[in-house]
């Protein structure tokens, strides 16, 4: 099973953030974290790297149905989505909500997986729609 969803855009680092965002929020996700892994490993490691940054997006009633079936969860919330330049283009990533289902085995998961799924390839389609009107 792949952990990641992923589209490739051809849109500028900037603006996909700022897309991916608007895009989170049309599904019902807020960004409760933001890592800026370049700032980061630059600050503390004197390291350079691309453009690279880690979204933490949530949407409140799937993190409660999810909480509510397993406390656990927690370590696996919120869904981290990665925006990074990939060359000449920017990646935005997602991970898989079926992991959750994957490592705990618990059916119980499966439909707040399958729903937040839906939201997030919805997010991830609507970014390549909006790249292809620019």
């Amino acid at each position: 099973m792949r952990y990641d969803r992923t589209v490739q855009l051809d849109t500028d680092f900037a603006t996909t953030v700022s897309r991916v965002r608007e895009a989170l929020a049309e599904q019902g996700f807020g960004v409760l974290t933001e890592i800026d892994v370049t700032a980061t490993l630059k600050a503390k490691l004197d390291h350079d790297m691309e453009d690279y940054v880690i979204l933490g997006a949530c949407n409140p009633p799937l993190a409660h149905r999810a909480l509510e079936t397993d406390r656990t969860i927690g370590l696996l919330l919120p869904c981290n989505v990665v925006v990074r330049r990939d060359g000449d283009r920017t990646a935005v990533q997602a991970l898989n909500p079926n992991t959750m289902v994957a490592l705990t085995e618990l059916d119980a998961l499966r439909p707040v997986a399958e729903e937040a799924t839906r939201r997030l390839d919805a997010a991830l389609a609507s970014l390549t729609a909006a790249g292809a009107d620019s």
